[in-house]
């Protein structure tokens, strides 16, 4: 069951929880609907590129990558001066405390422009598809990819109540109608279906980063100096201390209940999970993944 939203009580201006619902048969809220007319009529450029996710898979750490990649040199005052969520701005997200994510996007003046979504494959903007963008998606093994989810959900004012660790681990093995933005198990494997037959989409598993591969899919050269250089800027550590980069100056978050970089390792699924709950988890999955290709690591 859906629970009702109450207001956190920290401050008027802040927002309150909201109630999922169904939209084109994925569960949704608000924030992400409201803009629904433009953010489906966005119109995309050939040489933009979309960082698609499911929540928490790592979106904030590629879109840090292809920063870095595209302006790290040519134009490194960004670093200290933006905020990554205006450089990579959010496609689908609308919130009256900040401009909209199709408002910044449309706003960008880079080139490429670097845009990020969590929307599955079914509900992005057909002109990216016109257009024939480079799609970068990433993806993050299951139980850490819920964990993470459980924290942020948590931490972000908006989005509806979590409820504890056990109700959340019971909503995620259920999948389409219960989690924002639908099925981990739906999410994953339909990008993976579309990059079958889709050459300008380019799979990563997150934690396993082939820099080199990836300059390939995208034309770049970098040399092996400058992979380096970049591949230090994004350890987690880095990232987490890094204030353009961890979402500290976002009013959304409450970081007193959870940090939005948080561990970001694999492996974090064991101090959540219980023995039970992985057995279960084990049993769901292989049912859930029994027709896929998609392999994933769950400790190092």
């Amino acid at each position: 069951e859906i629970k009702k939203p109450f207001t956190f009580p920290l401050c008027s201006d802040l927002p309150s929880r909201e109630v999922l619902f169904d939209f084109h048969g994925v569960p949704m809220i608000h924030s992400f609907s409201a803009n629904w007319e433009k953010i489906q009529n966005f119109q995309a450029r050939p040489d933009d590129i979309l960082i698609a996710t499911y929540p928490k898979a790592g979106t904030t750490w590629v879109s840090y990558i292809l920063d870095l990649l595209y302006f790290g040199k040519t134009s490194p005052e960004r670093q200290t001066s933006i905020p990554l969520y205006e450089r990579v701005p959010f496609l689908e997200i609308t919130i009256s405390s900040t401009d909209s994510g199709v408002d910044l996007a449309e706003r960008l003046t880079t080139s490429p422009r670097l845009i990020k979504t969590h929307l599955p494959v079914q509900l992005v903007p057909k002109s990216f598809w016109e257009q024939n963008c480079k799609m970068i998606y990433v993806a993050r093994n299951a139980k850490d990819n819920m964990v993470s989810y459980f924290h942020m959900d948590r931490m972000t004012l908006f989005h509806p109540d979590p409820g504890d660790w056990s109700s959340y681990f019971k909503r995620f093995l259920e999948g389409n109608s219960m989690l924002l933005f639908g099925s981990w198990y739906d999410h994953v494997n339909s990008w993976w279906k579309k990059k079958q037959t889709h050459d300008k989409i380019h799979y990563i598993i997150y934690h396993i980063l082939f820099l080199e591969k990836l300059c390939c899919f995208l034309g770049l050269s970098s040399s092996l100096e400058e992979r380096k250089q970049i591949t230090g800027g994004v350890q987690f550590d880095n990232m987490k201390k890094n204030n353009m980069v961890n979402y500290s100056t976002l009013q959304v978050m409450d970081f007193k209940v959870s940090q939005f970089m948080r561990k970001g390792k694999v492996g974090d699924w064991k101090n959540h999970f219980t023995v039970a709950q992985n057995e279960e988890f084990d049993e769901n999955y292989k049912q859930k993944m029994k027709n896929s290709t998609l392999q994933f690591r769950y400790e190092v």
